[in-house]
């Protein structure tokens, strides 16, 4: 009988995907690429038919988190060609239950239940109990969500923050930028801000065409100019997330989230991101007081996924 729900962490690059009961607790997390698979369907298929042959029928609906828009009936991820209706997903499956979230939702409604293990601290600052909060970063693309307290429950709003224009804040950013618009034309966040972001970047500077993960890797060995290219993008996403903080007045904290974020997680604390983060005059105290933290959980995406699904869970019917 149906008594699961199915959740998804659907990026640009990977998908994440696990069960969850009335708990809310994701179990059986399967990791897949995206590029093995023709759609969301196929990659759905494949992964009840790992689960077993009895899984499906244990299955009563799912949630969904996607990198991209989730509030239309049409969902389609921002980087990558993958769309599909909620009515004929609902229908194909049988799912009695059926949510789409924006990913960033997703990781905002899950922030709050993180250990600080799963959790690297950028600076110093105090939350301020029930203030807004800001989840951010850069993967595939660049994300964004704001968690607000309203009443005695708490709502996430979401958006495009990676679309927004980028500009310029120093010579070397104008150089990046112009670049940039020779290449891109009308140059945004995520343009700069994401894993193809960060090796745009390498290879403006150095001249030298890497992978994100080849950029990051050299970085760690201290390699001068990948490491240079990692402390000039984590000096725009200083920037970046100062900005988006002084926008949502992000005092309950910022919670940095993504691949990249993690990839780099070691290297915030010998780079300008923090001060990048606070110059932003006459504001520098109120930025100042704003924890920011890395959120280093591997599937920080299913823990939001989970409480949702764990209530849709509990509405299954026999």
């Amino acid at each position: 009988m149906p008594h699961q729900i199915l959740i998804a962490d659907i990026g640009g690059t990977s998908s994440r995907l696990a069960l969850v009961g009335p708990d809310g607790v994701p179990r059986d997390i399967q990791i897949h690429r995206n590029d093995d698979f023709a759609g969301f369907k196929q990659m759905i298929e494949a992964d009840l038919a790992q689960r077993g042959e009895d899984a499906p029928a244990t299955v009563g609906g799912a949630v969904l988190a996607v990198a991209g828009p989730a509030d239309e009936e049409v969902i389609r991820l921002t980087n990558r060609d993958w769309s599909f209706s909620k009515r004929d997903m609902r229908r194909h499956f049988g799912w009695q239950k059926f949510a789409a979230l924006n990913d960033f939702e997703a990781l905002a409604l899950g922030v709050l239940a993180l250990s600080p293990d799963d959790l690297v601290p950028v600076g110093g600052g105090h939350a301020e109990r029930d203030a807004p909060i800001l989840v951010c970063g850069p993967g595939t693309g660049f994300g964004t969500a704001m968690l607000v307290k309203t009443g005695r429950n708490r709502m996430v709003l979401t958006g495009e923050g990676g679309r927004v224009r980028l500009g310029a804040a120093d010579s070397e950013e104008a150089l990046l930028l112009g670049h940039m618009v020779r290449e891109l034309g009308p140059v945004v966040v995520e343009h700069a801000l994401s894993g193809s972001g960060l090796a745009r970047i390498h290879r403006i500077l150095s001249g030298v065409s890497l992978s994100p993960e080849e950029v990051i890797a050299a970085a760690r060995r201290d390699e001068d100019a990948a490491k240079h290219s990692c402390h000039v993008f984590l000096r725009l996403f200083g920037r970046i997330a100062g900005d988006l903080a002084l926008i949502t007045n992000a005092r309950g904290g910022v919670f940095l989230a993504g691949g990249v974020s993690v990839g780099l997680a070691s290297l915030f604390a010998g780079s300008a991101f923090r001060a990048a983060f606070e110059e932003h005059p006459p504001f520098e105290g109120r930025l100042a007081d704003i924890p920011v933290q890395v959120i280093t959980h591997p599937t920080p995406g299913l823990i939001g996924c989970g409480q949702y699904g764990g209530r849709l869970a509990k509405t299954l019917k026999s």
